[in-house]
């Protein structure tokens, strides 16, 4: 069964880094927030072999390093061509003067070791070419087959070195796999890296899946499957497989969302024609209802401190967007863009809203938690359903291509830049972006 491939990957996962903080701190810096920030010229060489077995090990590392920062659109990795010194040992202060001839304002420097354990040992630097100074130095052990995740740690690391925010590469996306013709879409339930990487799929495709949600710590998915004739929402444990059904309601189940300390789960439940909000405690399986409009209320989505919960309704005659307290208290609408809003999703940070945006199209748009500010980011044919990188920077959405003849995953900076495609094996839809990996 290809589920417990994914069972031993997140096994084989655990390692041991041991931090070395440099002793100045540098000036180099990258401010996100700038509308047209330039990016960052930086060297990232292949890291150094300690021994013949090693070689691809570093190649492979390095490569991905490369392709992490310069998808965030706030790095440009230079041209390894153009490097004039040879990095064989990280431990030896780099020649400063040549990685300034070739423009680069940072560099990268890195060896890996095969161990007598067997393990991989795996040793970074980042330098200030122009300030002649460590940033960072960190090492890590780890079984050599993960060596992939290790290259998006040290992405983490550079990142938020650099730009002082937490970085989003150590992370998985949950999506919907879909394939076949048309009138017989066969949809499954997925995951991968970040970077499209280990696309693994969870159920075979023989109910339709949608709207799958990671839980706080990456270990859970919530998801509606139409088993026989009615949705539900079910509960899917990557750990041991098990699949589950999240209460055993006469009525439709649908659209599940994790409370941000994973105890709780809000969903809509259909019932005598009409969808309320619910939340199911876990723990007790206690459901609580928050809505009782006789309007259609869905979509909920917590805040990042627990206390609010965002939502979907079309009680004011048509579909915008909604926040209330935990308690179901203090209803109101905080969307007034011109069209039909909806899918809100909160930002980590709890800053902003993401939402899909209807209005001669479909578009995704943020704005404040409070409704202000609202602007559309996105300009495709139909986008729809965004979900937030786990630092707030960067949101990903489902995008139908014109005439409905495929679907894809995109990603953009949420300042509307930097748009780009998110590799998948097929059709994809409904991404879901996991926390940072424990």
């Amino acid at each position: 069964m290809r589920t417990s491939f994914f069972v031993e990957a997140i096994a084989g996962a655990a390692l041991f880094a041991l931090v070395a903080v440099t002793p100045a701190r540098a000036e180099l810096h990258v401010t996100v927030d700038q509308g047209n920030a330039r990016p960052l010229p930086i060297a990232i060489p292949d890291f150094a072999a300690q021994g013949p077995g090693d070689v691809a090990a570093g190649q492979n590392i390095a490569k991905v390093v490369r392709a992490d920062l310069e998808r965030s659109g706030l790095f440009q990795p230079l041209d390894p061509k153009s490097f004039i010194e040879k990095l064989n040992n990280i431990n030896v202060p780099p020649q400063f003067a040549s990685w300034r001839a070739i423009n680069a304002q940072a560099l990268v420097a890195g060896q890996v070791q095969a161990q007598a354990d067997g393990r991989l040992r795996v040793d970074f630097r980042l330098w200030d070419v122009f300030g002649e100074t460590q940033m960072i130095g960190q090492q890590y052990f780890t079984t050599p087959e993960n060596w992939r995740r290790i290259a998006h740690i040290i992405s983490d690391a550079i990142y938020e070195r650099i730009t002082g925010e937490k970085g989003y590469f150590d992370t998985r996306i949950v999506f919907v796999s879909e394939s076949g013709p048309a009138l017989s879409r066969k949809k499954r339930l997925a995951v991968m890296d970040e970077d499209g990487a280990n696309p693994i799929f969870l159920t075979r495709g023989d109910y339709l899946v949608l709207t799958p949600r990671f839980n706080p710590t990456a270990q859970m998915i919530a998801y509606m499957s139409y088993v026989g004739s009615k949705p539900r929402v079910y509960l899917f444990d990557l750990e041991s497989g098990r699949q589950e059904m999240l209460g055993n309601f006469p009525n439709m189940t649908f659209s599940p969302r994790f409370s941000p300390d994973g105890n709780k789960v809000a969903l809509t439940l259909e019932t005598g024609g009409n969808s309320d909000i619910y939340v199911m405690d876990l723990r007790t399986r206690a459901l609580s209802r928050l809505t009782s409009d006789p309007a259609i209320d869905t979509a909920p989505s917590f805040s990042p401190d627990g206390s609010q919960i965002t939502f979907e309704s079309d009680r004011g005659g048509s579909q915008q967007i909604y926040v209330m307290s935990a308690d179901g208290s203090g209803q109101h609408r905080i969307s007034f863009s011109a069209g039909r809003n909806g899918t809100p999703v909160w930002s980590p940070r709890g800053d902003l809203i993401a939402f899909t945006n209807q209005n001669g199209g479909f578009h995704i748009g943020v704005m404040h938690a409070d409704g202000s500010g609202a602007r559309i980011i996105t300009n495709g044919w139909e986008d729809e359903g965004p979900t937030w990188a786990p630092n707030g920077r960067v949101v990903m959405f489902g995008r139908t291509t014109p005439g409905g003849r495929g679907s894809q995953i995109w990603s953009i900076d949420v300042s509307g830049r930097n748009e780009r495609r998110v590799t998948t094996p097929g059709d994809a839809s409904d991404p879901a972006w996991s926390p940072l990996i424990q």
